[in-house]
């Protein structure tokens, strides 16, 4: 059985701005073959789950029309616990996300465009 997304630990929301505790699962698809000596999830993984979850829970358009700024500055590894916060901002057209892990560790963060209909 392939697992495609981490187990959320903890969810909440405040109007456009929501915060998700991940466990990252050892046994993740997107961790297989991602340096066999040293796993690591990879920006693609990260991306496409801001973008799921900002479509799924904070209702964002479907629409890709683009990043900004992305940067990745310490590897999410297996059996960790990050915190991704998404924050939908209408008028702007833009989803910023941010990985973090609960010792102030920034692991990733940027902006999606999404084309607002």
């Amino acid at each position: 059985m392939s697992l495609r997304k981490a187990t959320i630990i903890k969810q909440q929301q405040q109007n456009n701005e929501l915060f998700l505790t991940l466990f990252i699962e050892p046994r993740l698809t997107d961790l297989q073959g991602h340096f066999p000596e040293f796993p690591i999830l990879p920006g693609v993984t990260q991306i496409d789950w801001a973008i799921y979850y900002g479509k799924k829970l904070l209702n964002c358009p479907k629409q890709f029309a683009g990043m900004e700024v992305i940067k990745f500055k310490d590897p999410i590894l297996p059996k960790s616990e990050v915190l991704l916060t998404l924050k939908w901002d209408e008028q702007k057209g833009k989803l910023y996300f941010t990985y973090s892990s609960s010792d102030n560790k920034q692991h990733s963060s940027g902006r999606i465009k999404l084309v607002v209909a």
